[in-house]
């Protein structure tokens, strides 16, 4: 593995007068070393990245940096300007320039070292033996972290312990006269993101830390780089006071830290004023302020940490698949519904609206609803294979993902193939993402190598080997659901209604759904049965809460009570979740009691024969429901069945002093009681 920076790649005596002429000096240095294929490929980059936002930093530090396809190997340039360069930094010009040059594809280890080196840029000791450095390849050493800062002659001792490729810093000692910590200080959680991860991540990291220290707090922050990233601690977040963002692009998994006071700025906010944010969203907290309630977690994913066993990852990459193909469900299959009800069922059989489209005619506009739903459904299996693949392997896995279904489609493999596809295309991409491969390919391989050869892979395996067994699977499936009559289609019915209302909107709750939209795709009377029973039974919890709640309140805390309240829209709308906050106080009767009714309605539904053409909707799409009213009648039994259980048990239990003073102080501050 190559060195990071050698002293070729040093200039201590850097002459360029502008920033776009350091960047070139210093590149120019990298593509000598053969670092870099194109320069002007690469400074178009650099230059890029630098329009995003200005690269200097308070201290006299620029930091142009970005990702390009044009760098074969992670590298580092340093030059010392003695007149000052203007980067942009509000304290004026920089003379310690660092110019970080990553490959497109990204290299783990070396990311690694050059987000060190960014923190280490905030540490005085370590920029001032920089200042003083008077030979290239000392100064490539210190930065190496090869040779501590206290080798050079005129550096502070204490710099050794500045080198950029240390695991961790050293906590500094505390002064005699410090105050002794209080019992309980205030938490704050920390997100850190620029648009390449490399340099302005991890010093806003390192700049909140060492505020947090000077002020007594305790931050803990989750930097999202280059080099990936590790999620703060569950436990972490839900104990913490306040939560800061200083990014320049999304946070991922954002919702982690909803309902509590925050702060939201850009990533140099949280390099320059890191004391001020501390202020501002402990200010905030004191004063009560929050950001968006958090949607509560389904009872069997609380508790639920990352890095489980396999069966823990194959569910959250099927769930990645399937939360994003549901909104191509809703819109198709929502327009398709009503394309039916306007035009009847020929709609299917009328000529294309762009050939034939009369604005006067109902018939015209049905068949336009129709189409365009069917569009939408197109992308059913494409979009579920691509994005599981995503789950597992990121961007790389999107495109053989999205090959993978396209192929299942043209092979007739449907849902079943476009699970499988997905599957194999994220195995494959990150197979190939654990190939050792010459430096000068890295920079190509996201954008070329890895779509070029998981697609192919994928190619082969879809359509000679894979496809046809799992096509003539499908079919039997379908002819299976086709043909459901009787006692099969009401223990049908059963199943799916106890899976809908076991962890309510989890992962059981997702897999009867994706089940029942699957045979949306190609329908038949048998699918629509399906589709009709798996939205009744996932009305049933939220509505049965909330009957509970208005005819035994008593039974419930006050903010069950109001959460009552809102349960009959979320019921009446087909959002299971709104029961979730009842499972979650009182899990023990609440499911049982739910899984009861769901079964009950969805056998009911199965029985009576009702159909369905949405996806989505509750009881805003009866009208295009067969049967409407023996629907609407299964509903009501499950809710019943659902309210007498769970108002039986609940009352079944021991009395409490808080269930027996409503008002108590636990309920006033909106805390569930357990029984």
């Amino acid at each position: 593995m190559s060195e990071l920076i050698t002293a070729e790649l040093v200039d201590l005596d850097l002459s360029a007068a502008t920033k776009d002429a350091a960047a070139r000096s210093l590149a120019g240095r990298m593509a000598a070393a053969g670092r870099v294929t194109d320069l002007d490929g690469f400074l178009a980059d650099v230059a890029a990245r630098e329009a995003q936002m200005p690269t200097g930093l308070d201290g006299g530090i620029g930091i142009p940096h970005c990702r390009s396809a044009h760098v074969t190997e992670p590298t580092l340039a340093f030059g010392r300007s003695a007149s000052g360069i203007d980067f942009g930094a509000p304290d004026g010009p920089a003379d310690l320039i660092f110019l970080i040059a990553a490959p497109a594809g990204g290299d783990a280890d070396h990311l690694s070292i050059l987000s060190t080196l960014a923190r280490h840029l905030m540490d005085d000791t370590f920029t001032g033996a920089l200042r003083s450095a008077t030979e290239p390849d000392c100064t490539a050493a210190l930065i190496r972290g090869d040779e501590p800062a206290a080798a050079e002659p005129t550096a502070p001792a204490a710099a050794a312990d500045a080198s950029p490729t240390q695991a961790a810093d050293e906590p500094a000692p505390e002064s005699a006269d410090e105050p002794a910590p209080t019992p309980a200080p205030f938490r704050i959680v920390a997100v850190t993101s620029c648009p390449t991860g490399i340099a302005h991540t991890y010093m806003a990291a390192e700049s909140l830390e060492k505020a947090g220290q000077a002020a007594g707090v305790e931050v803990s922050v989750e930097t999202q780089g280059s080099a990936g990233f590790q999620r703060l601690d569950p436990q972490l977040v839900a104990d913490a006071d306040g939560v800061i963002f200083a990014h320049d692009v999304e946070i991922r998994d954002k919702e982690r830290f909803a309902g509590k006071p925050t702060v939201d700025v850009g990533v140099k906010a949280g390099i320059n004023r890191p004391a001020e944010l501390i202020a501002e969203v402990r200010q905030k907290a004191a004063h009560g302020e929050t950001g968006a309630p958090a949607r509560a977690a389904a009872p069997m994913d609380q508790g639920a940490a990352t890095g489980d066993g396999f069966a823990t990852r194959l569910r959250k990459w099927l769930m990645t698949g399937v939360s994003y193909m549901v909104p191509f469900v809703a819109a198709g299959g929502l327009l398709i519904a009503l394309a039916f009800a306007l035009g009847g069922y020929t709609v299917d059989k009328a000529p294309s609206v762009a050939e034939h489209f009369l604005w006067t005619e109902s018939a015209s506009w049905a068949a336009l609803l129709f189409q365009t739903g069917s569009v939408a459904f197109g992308f059913l299996v494409p979009v579920l294979a691509g994005f599981i693949a995503y789950g597992m392997a990121d961007r790389p896995g999107l495109v053989p993902g999205f090959v993978g279904g396209a192929i299942a489609l043209t092979v007739n493999a449907g849902f079943l193939g476009g699970l499988i596809a997905g599957l194999l295309a994220g195995a494959v991409v990150m197979a190939l993402q654990q190939v050792r491969i010459p430096p000068v390919l890295r920079g190509i391989m996201p954008v070329v190598v890895i779509p070029l050869v998981s697609s192919a892979v994928v190619g082969l395996l879809m359509f000679l080997v894979i496809g046809k067994p799992v096509a003539a699977l499908q079919k039997g499936l379908t002819d299976w659901l086709s043909g459901l009559t009787g006692a099969n289609a009401i223990i049908l019915g059963v199943i799916l209604g106890l899976m809908m209302c076991f962890d309510l909107g989890g992962p059981l709750n997702k897999v009867a759904y994706a089940f029942a939209v699957g045979g949306l795709a190609n329908p038949n009377e048998g699918s629509l049965k399906v589709m009709a029973a798996v939205m009744a039974a996932g009305m049933v919890p939220p509505l049965a809460m909330a009957l509970a709640t208005t005819v035994r309140g008593r039974l419930f805390t006050k903010t069950e009570r109001e959460n009552g309240k809102a349960a009959w829209v979320l019921g009446a709308s087909f959002i299971t979740e709104g029961a979730i906050p009842f499972a979650a106080a009182d899990p023990l009767r609440v499911i049982p009691s739910a899984m009861a009714g769901g079964a009950v309605t969805g056998a009911l539904s199965m029985a009576f024969g009702c159909t369905l053409r949405a996806p989505h909707g509750g009881i805003f799409v009866v009208p295009l429901i067969g049967r409407p009213l023996l629907y609407l009648l299964a509903i009501a039994a499950g809710v019943g069945v659902s309210t007498a259980l769970v108002v039986l048990l609940k009352g079944l239990r021991k009395p409490s002093p808080t269930h027996a003073a409503p008002a108590s102080a636990d309920e006033e501050a909106g805390v569930p009681v357990a029984a």
